[in-house]
Parts: structure tokens; sequence; C-alpha cells
């Protein structure tokens, strides 16, 4: 990966993306960077959360490339939308828990990006947006589909027609961020929510994830079956009768073992 850096502080890791000089926009290279970052990150079973932020003090990622959009024709349009929409969508359904620490602009790709994670907090100055109707495109990166899912079709709708930029204030107040902080606090909030859930008994935390979003898109009835069936499943791991055992001898338990 030449865009992305990827440091691992045990059991956890942060990926930071790093085109510092184009507000670490998101052009093909880094899309493909994203991509193998899912597939690294994937493969590291030692890995339970993962930190997604920008390099810089100005931009989490400002956007898509506009240079390398502005040619495009229609079906190369459709084919780079479909290219950022696999990755993300790739992203968003990564088994482990993804946390995004967004550290300035997040406007067009780059509000998309922070979407595809499950838990999105920022600092005081991150600026979000939908912008690209006043480019003369749609969002292309899943931007119509999860903010709707996100704030209320309404919201977005008003956020998406209008292409108007918001700050971090009123991004916590619609739901599109879970909190804010002081900007040189934000990475290191980030990093204690990825290690306090990185403690925590790590399948259990990939069945509730998987639950979550795979509830979300069925009927209740439906999704209940999904929990059930997830339930059960973590009574068949070590974990579980650690984590029950030291709560009935009322003791600390032992570092959950993945197993």
């Amino acid at each position: 990966m030449t865009n992305i850096l990827l440091e691992k502080k045990g059991l956890y890791a942060v990926a930071t993306i790093n085109r510092p000089k184009a507000l670490n926009a998101l052009n093909s290279e880094v899309l493909q960077d994203l991509n193998e970052l899912v597939d690294i990150v994937n493969a590291d079973e030692e890995i339970r959360a993962l930190v997604l932020t920008g390099s810089g003090e100005k931009s989490f990622v400002a956007g898509a490339d506009i240079g390398e959009m502005s040619t495009l024709t229609k079906a190369e349009g459709e084919a780079f939308g479909k290219k950022g929409n696999d990755v993300f969508r790739k992203l968003e359904t990564m088994p482990i828990p993804t946390i995004a620490a967004i550290n300035g602009f997040a406007l067009g790709g780059g509000c998309e990006l922070s979407m595809s994670c499950d838990i999105r907090i920022c600092a005081d100055t991150a600026v979000f947006g939908q912008p690209e109707v006043g480019l003369g495109i749609t969002p292309g990166f899943g931007g119509t589909q999860r903010l709707a899912r996100l704030v209320s079709p309404g919201m977005a709708k008003q956020l998406i027609y209008t292409a108007r930029n918001i700050k971090a204030d009123e991004a916590l107040r619609i739901g599109l961020v879970n909190a804010i902080y002081p900007a040189e606090e934000l990475l290191a909030a980030a990093e204690k929510m990825a290690d306090t859930i990185a403690k925590n008994a790590p399948i259990a935390v990939r069945a509730c994830k998987k639950a979550i979003n795979e509830g979300l898109d069925v009927t209740m009835d439906e999704a209940i079956v999904i929990e059930e069936k997830l339930f059960g499943s973590c009574f068949e791991t070590a974990d579980q009768v650690e984590g029950m055992g030291a709560f009935l001898e009322k003791r600390k338990h032992a570092p959950y073992q993945n197993k």
C-alpha cells in the first residue's frame, strides 16, 4: 500500500490514508489500497478492531479525485462508482468493528467512506457534506443509501439536494457521528475505544456486528432468527466458558483467546 499507513497496536490497528497534499482525496490507487487494507486486516487474527483516519490536520478524506473523474464517460463513471462501492462494501462487511476518526474534511467520498465504518467520531474541526450535485453528478460510493439509513431519508435528501456542508455539531445532532472531541484528542479517543472493544470476547463482538448489519436488511421476524443462531453459536466457544465462569466465580476473566 503506497497511500495507506497501517500500524498494529496490540489487539487493534490504526490505518491512516496518507495523501496530505491532496487532502487524502480518493483516486483509483487509494481505492485499491483500501481494498488491500481490508484483505491484510482480515488475514491477521490478532487484529480485533480497526481505526481509520486521515493524515494531516485538515482532512479525513476531502472527496474523490475530481481530476480523475472529470473526463469519464458514462460507462467509465459507472465502473468507477462500482469500484468505490465494492471497496466500501467490503470495508463495511469486514468481520471486525471499524471506527472512523474523522480529523477534518469528510466530503463526498470521504463522508461515504466514514459511513462505511461501524462507528464515527470526529474532531471539533470536522466538516461533512455530499457536494456532488454542485458538480453535476450524484454521490457514487453509497452516499444516497447509507446517509438515508443513518440520519433519516428526509435529512439525507436535504443534505444531498442542497450540497451544503455541515460542521461537527450539526453532524452530532442529526446522528451522523457518535461524539466530538478536540482535534488533538481525537485519535487517542478512537484508540481507547478500539482497545476497549478489542478486549471483549472477539467472537461475540463479531457476531454482534453480523447480527446488526444483517438484521437491518430483513424483517424483524427474520432478524431475530439471525440473532438466535449467532447467540447459540457463542456457546461453542472457549471465550463464553471463560467469561461466564469468571462472572459466576466473581473474578476478572482471563484475556479472551478468540476461540
